[in-house]
């Protein structure tokens, strides 16, 4: 029984399947490091810089700290906070008030979830 589902040893062998090779991240030169830093102590956010430099804004975090560069505070005001509640109550997603105030979704779930407020599933409906 097992034999018969095992292909034909004869048989000649499958093509190689076609993957994509593994890229490898990229990696800044010395004066794109510096540019970078000189952006993010301008006030420029990860965000704005991993989007310049074409990597992730976690990628510019590690590259900040790793050159003594001190990060700015993280996160949301209580003002912000408070507008996050407002548009969060107006229908607007989670990604969408991250985006709106530059921080991440889930620092936005984090807040609203600190101040008791209910959220949504991904079809709007209230969790239960």
């Amino acid at each position: 029984m097992l034999l018969q589902k095992l292909p034909d040893p004869s048989a000649p062998a499958a093509p190689p399947v076609d993957r994509p090779k593994t890229r490898r991240a990229r990696q800044l030169d010395a004066v794109q490091t510096q540019a970078l830093i000189d952006g993010y102590l301008k006030g420029a956010t990860t965000y704005e810089l991993g989007a310049r430099f074409g990597v992730n804004r976690r990628t510019i975090g590690n590259i900040l700290r790793r050159n003594g560069v001190q990060m700015r505070r993280r996160g949301l005001s209580p003002e912000q906070v408070d507008e996050a509640i407002h548009l969060y109550e107006l229908g607007w997603s989670l990604a969408r008030v991250g985006e709106h105030l530059n921080v991440d979704h889930v620092t936005v779930l984090i807040r609203l979830r600190e101040r008791g407020v209910r959220t949504r599933d991904t079809h709007g409906r209230p969790r239960s």
